[in-house]
């Protein structure tokens, strides 16, 4: 096999999955590029990033490597800072994928960036807070008809750190959450409310690490 022939190998599991899901992986080359397009809003902690067919997660996973040399930049001299900024990077991506084993190998590409970050094992508060994260963010289910494949509307949770360990949730459904293009555009009615205008489908109490890691058993 030639070594193209090896590369274009890699970017697929098999010629049955193509055929059945279109599924071709994106190459890491590719994917450093086209996030290079986006400058310094790439690297950005509080940027959100969603992936509508994350597959393995290549997109997410060089965005979160991204973000954590930012954490390491601004907050690598205060180990509470690094720690709580790394998972708030965490909870900043987003992924949707058809196939259950694309999920789920998502979630454990982007855990293990992460726990190698803060240095810490599977079993540690951290990673399973880390986890608890995860499967709120990356979803199975369909982009186009913004369903999961229990077909119930996809709902995703904005995380957002309130500082001194506390962080907050409040749930919104993916459907609602493509209109606001329509209200932001200038001119319109709604422009200046922004996220506002929506109601979340749930807002939770505050929550620390502790906590997110307690809806996880240890490893």
């Amino acid at each position: 096999m030639t070594a193209k022939a090896r590369r274009v190998a890699t970017l697929v599991k098999s010629k049955q999955r193509v055929a059945d899901h279109g599924e071709v992986f994106t190459p890491a080359w590719l994917v450093e590029d086209m996030l290079n397009l986006v400058g310094e809003d790439a690297a950005r902690i509080d940027a959100r990033v969603l992936e509508p067919a994350c597959g393995a997660g290549n997109f997410l996973v060089a965005a979160l490597a991204r973000k954590l040399a930012t954490v390491h930049t601004t907050h690598g001299g205060n180990d509470f800072a690094r720690r709580h900024y790394a998972l708030f990077a965490l909870m900043c991506l987003y992924g949707i994928e058809l196939l259950a084993d694309n999920a789920g190998e998502c979630r454990d590409n982007l855990a293990e960036v992460y726990n190698a970050f803060l240095g810490v094992a599977p079993d540690d508060v951290w990673a399973r807070a880390a986890r608890a994260v995860l499967a709120t963010n990356v979803v199975q289910g369909d982009a186009l008809t913004m369903t999961t494949t229990g077909a119930r509307p996809i709902t995703f949770a904005e995380w957002g750190y309130l500082g001194k360990g506390k962080y907050q949730r409040r749930d919104f459904r993916y459907d609602a959450l493509t209109r606001r293009s329509e209200f932001e555009v200038e001119g319109s009615l709604f422009a200046d409310l922004g996220h506002e205008l929506f109601t979340p489908a749930a807002t939770f109490p505050t929550m620390t690490v502790t906590d997110l890691a307690g809806q996880v058993s240890a490893a």
